[in-house]
């Protein structure tokens, strides 16, 4: 095992390392296989696992919650897990506990030291709205958010805009580097002319009805126009009924969850990529969130239709030009011409918005 200059474990050699976050997010996979081969990687997931990690770690090195994070918040199921991730996490014995996502999985892990006084230190990967959302929610959720970066030794973000929200709640050290492309897309790949691509959760934050819309003035103006939406979320029976009401169902598929091999597909087969959040934690670093890094096949693969309320967007692919802000609808155009601005329509759920999985 190697160590730093304080004496302390560092990364290599016989080193143990949990993840702590969701075994079916793609982004975590990421880091699985990363890991994997320079540590002794152990997983812990609030839900299942993808198929990959049953063959990156042993099941003995995999903890499942099986719980159904909600991305409003309130998940009590996660909570009553604290016992057995305290049990397994003390018999495991980790030099470092990973969590991605603070205010859930970090939550967890912090709880999970102090309960059962495990001697590892707590490495912390923000995912966006679990900086740039939660804590506005109120003083207690300011409170979690606080106490489970407090908590880490390191912390990691995406972006140096959140990087520096990250500070401000007491954060210490930050490491910044944007994720997600592993591997360049094949060039010249084959276009499905006006097929349109959306895979951001089907939550309110990500504002899949202005995808919706988005796609409704493409569809009027491209006999041929398709649209293909993956991922899943508590307005997905609500989408579906909005597209049949507009009589769009032969022209819109909902998909669902989708693995990286079959997204990589969609990517290339797809002529345009929409995606319009209400909150993204790359936005205004890059102008482009994590889902659409991975996109960065974006380059390559198609133009983006994308928003946010944070800063204005002004570079995509292609001659592609999106110009919104806080206070506009987006406007896309490229050499075929303009598409009308999209005007944002009312649109009801329950639940409130929050990305990735939230306490």
């Amino acid at each position: 095992m190697t160590t730093t200059s304080k004496g302390q474990p560092g990364l290599g050699g016989g080193l143990k390392l949990v993840l702590v976050g969701d075994g079916e997010s793609p982004h975590l996979l990421k880091w699985a296989r990363a890991l994997a081969p320079r540590v002794q990687l152990h997983a812990i997931s609030s839900r299942g696992f993808l198929p990959e990690f049953h063959r990156l770690l042993p099941d003995a090195q995999r903890l499942a919650l099986n719980t159904a994070p909600e991305h409003g918040g309130g998940n009590i199921a996660l909570v009553k897990q604290l016992p057995k991730v305290g049990a397994w996490l003390q018999q495991t014995d980790a030099d470092w506990l990973h969590a991605h996502y603070l205010t859930s999985h970090g939550t967890l892990a912090w709880a999970a030291k102090l309960g059962w006084r495990l001697r590892a230190q707590i490495a912390g990967s923000a995912w966006g709205s679990d900086i740039l959302v939660t804590p506005n929610r109120g003083g207690s959720w300011k409170w979690l958010t606080k106490k489970a970066l407090r908590s880490c030794a390191i912390t990691t973000s995406d972006s140096q805009h959140m990087a520096e929200r990250m500070r401000e709640l007491g954060a210490g050290e930050v490491m910044v580097f944007p994720f997600g492309l592993e591997a360049l897309p094949k060039q010249n790949a084959k276009k499905q002319p006006w097929l349109c691509f959306a895979n951001r959760g089907l939550e309110p934050i990500y504002r899949p009805q202005l995808v919706i819309d988005a796609f409704a003035r493409i569809a009027a103006a491209q006999p041929e126009a398709q649209l293909v939406v993956a991922n899943d979320g508590s307005l997905r029976a609500a989408l579906e009924a909005d597209v049949a009401a507009r009589g769009l169902s032969g022209r819109v598929s909902f998909v669902g969850r989708l693995d990286a091999a079959a997204q990589a597909a969609h990517y290339a087969r797809s002529t345009w990529f929409l995606s319009l959040p209400e909150s993204d934690s790359v936005s205004v670093s890059t102008g482009a969130p994590p889902a659409l890094i991975t996109v960065f096949k974006a380059t390559l693969y198609a133009p983006v239709l994308n928003s946010y309320n944070q800063a204005p967007c002004r570079s995509s692919p292609l001659s592609v030009s999106v110009t919104p802000t806080a206070n506009e609808s987006p406007r896309v155009s490229n050499a075929s011409g303009t598409i009308p601005d999209i005007q944002p329509k009312p649109f009801e759920s329950s639940e409130r918005s929050g990305r990735g999985s939230a306490l």
